[in-house]
């Protein structure tokens, strides 16, 4: 009896030092591989992990849809990933790339040093998924391949790459009468380039890996109004990681966000001034009405979370009070 004892809690230590000592797999998507500015993040990141008992090993790719489906399938323990695609491990911060719901950067930033707070790690966690991350990628702007396509109006019939997982692309597409043309992060770039599509939706941090100047060509131009943000998420299954080691992970993330904030500023000010075309003042509202009106029938059809909705609505009204918006009730979801 004593032996089988014995022998059961023997086994027992090695389960258990097996699983301390078993490697944590986290697969990363980067357009540019293993030279790119979200692999060399995640190398820093991983560094950062050991001190949370955590010993990663980074697998990248270039492809997010294969990404994704390992991760479904077990083959990795993480993942890094683009928001949009990380929506259906997560609605609550998948739903943080809503269109106009975030209207700069600064905002993103501390919206995101929020959502890091321990008040919100209920939220992070979907099921088997958690989310242990989120981090800016900046402002995502309207890139025309002709800079006479300067209103809404003159977009309709033009073809615009859409992502084919996003079903808010799809359907904001079809509503101002444009064409929209089923497309991947890995080739929408190309397609504008090579003058497959005439407008695509991008940040500046993609513009010099993409090489878009050449679908701006000497006509093109980008229009400096962002229509969302473009966000990163690190999400696990938990029970491959350390306990607790979520909380840390995001408290490390967000003191990260400082530095991205700064580098992304600078990749949108690398971009040559000529391809600027900046949206007269008298037109933003309209814009931004647009874009609300968008916003409130995707979330009634179940796109974009409510929670975060509300969470945005309150965040925007306490940066500015006097904005239209403030005064209507449709975003104080109950």
């Amino acid at each position: 009896m004593q032996w089988s004892k014995a022998l059961a809690f023997t086994a027992g230590l090695m389960t258990l030092t097996s699983v301390a000592q078993a490697k944590q797999v986290i697969c990363v998507f980067d357009l540019v591989g293993k030279s790119g500015d979200v692999f060399a993040l995640m190398k820093d990141y991983q560094l950062a992990a050991k001190s949370w008992g955590a010993d990663i090993e980074l697998k990248v790719g270039q492809n997010e849809a294969v990404i994704a489906e390992d991760f479904k399938a077990g083959k990795c323990d993480g993942i890094s990933v683009t928001g949009m695609r990380g929506r259906q491990f997560n609605s609550f911060t998948g739903s943080l790339d809503a269109i106009g719901a975030i209207p700069d950067l600064k905002l993103a930033v501390k919206v995101m040093q929020g959502l890091a707070s321990p008040t919100f790690a209920k939220h992070m966690v979907n099921g088997k998924y958690e989310v242990v991350g989120v981090i800016p990628v900046g402002d995502a702007y309207l890139m025309v391949n002709d800079r006479s396509i300067n209103t809404v109006a003159k977009a309709a019939g033009k073809k615009v790459a859409v992502l084919d997982y996003d079903q808010a692309q799809k359907i904001m597409v079809q509503q101002i009468g444009a064409q929209a043309i089923s497309s991947d992060v890995t080739n929408f770039g190309a397609k504008f380039n090579n003058g497959q599509v005439d407008i695509i939706g991008a940040p500046a941090v993609v513009f010099r890996p993409l090489e878009l100047h050449k679908g701006l060509g000497d006509k093109g131009a980008i229009i400096n109004y962002p229509i969302l943000q473009v966000t990163g998420n690190i999400i696990i299954h938990p029970e491959k990681f350390p306990e607790g080691y979520g909380q840390k992970s995001r408290d490390w993330v967000k003191n990260q966000l400082p530095r991205a904030f700064g580098i992304l500023g600078k990749m949108k000010s690398d971009i040559p001034q000529k391809y600027w075309m900046n949206v007269p003042v008298g037109d933003q509202a309209g814009y931004q009405k647009m874009m609300r009106e968008s916003r409130v029938d995707l979330t009634k059809r179940g796109v974009y979370d409510k929670r975060m909705m509300k969470l945005l609505w309150q965040f925007r009204c306490k940066e500015n009070s006097k904005n239209f918006e403030c005064s209507l009730q449709d975003e104080n979801y109950k």
